[in-house]
C-alpha cells in the first residue's frame, strides 16, 4: 500500500502539524516505506511461536524488598504552605 498526497494532508490535519512545502514527496515516500514494512511483518508466519518478553530467556535479578529510607513526610508537610489531614492543599486552578 502506498500513501498518497491526500493521505499525507489528512494525517497532517489530524495531527495538527504543518508539512513544509516541497517536502511532501519525501514524507509520502517515508510513510509508504513504513506501511510496507508493517505489511511485511504481518506476512510472517508466527503460528506456534510462543510470546516472549526477552529473546534470551533471562530474568532480571530482583533486589530485596527492603525499606531503605526513613519516612520524612511530616518534615515535608511542615515545609508546605498549606496542608490538612496529611494532604497538600493547592490553589484551585479550574473555576
Amino acid at each position: 500500500m502506498s500513501v498518497t498526497q491526500h493521505d499525507l494532508e489528512r494525517l497532517g490535519d489530524l495531527a495538527r502539524i504543518a508539512i513544509a512545502v516541497g517536502q511532501e514527496s519525501d514524507h509520502v515516500a517515508a510513510l509508504s516505506r513504513v506501511i510496507d514494512l508493517v505489511a511485511e511483518l504481518q506476512a510472517v508466519a508466527v503460528a506456534g511461536v510462543e510470546p516472549m518478553s526477552n529473546p534470551h530467556d533471562q530474568t532480571a535479578e530482583l533486589r530485596p524488598d527492603l525499606v531503605t529510607e526513613t519516612d520524612r513526610s511530616a518534615l515535608f508537610q511542615q515545609l508546605a504552605p498549606a496542608t490538612r489531614n496529611g494532604l497538600y492543599l493547592v490553589p484551585q486552578v479550574i473555576g
